[in-house]
């Protein structure tokens, strides 16, 4: 099975990258290397690079919309951008400009890959 927040976090690289910069998929690739190589699980988020940021939001998000659909089926994208955006503010994480923008692609990114193909 792929893993959804890899290919989500990918995804939101490849339609950042016009905003960010051609190195985004690098970084988001490095971080995903760190995340397979064994973060804490508590830790979202190292301020230090745009990709780590990528995939710790896509964590959160892939666990906040496996949470939200023993509700609802097919949770909205901007719930979940929503409630990322609670959560990383209760964290006290000081966030790097364009992070509301990143959330949302995210989401949605999200929420694509947890769709089966049709």
């Amino acid at each position: 099975m792929t893993d959804p927040i890899a290919a989500a976090a990918r995804a939101a690289a490849a339609r950042l990258a016009a905003e960010h910069g051609p190195g985004l998929a690098a970084d988001v690739e490095a971080a995903l290397h760190t995340r397979d190589a064994g973060q804490r699980p508590g830790q979202y988020l190292d301020p230090v690079s745009l990709g780590t940021l990528i995939v710790a939001i896509a964590t959160l998000a892939w666990t906040i919309y496996n949470d939200r659909r023993k509700q609802t089926p097919d949770p909205p994208p901007d719930s979940i951008a929503r409630q990322v955006r609670i959560t990383l503010r209760d964290q006290d994480t000081v966030l790097p400009p364009g992070t509301e923008r990143i959330t949302e692609v995210v989401a949605t990114e999200i929420t694509r890959q947890a769709k089966p193909p049709e």
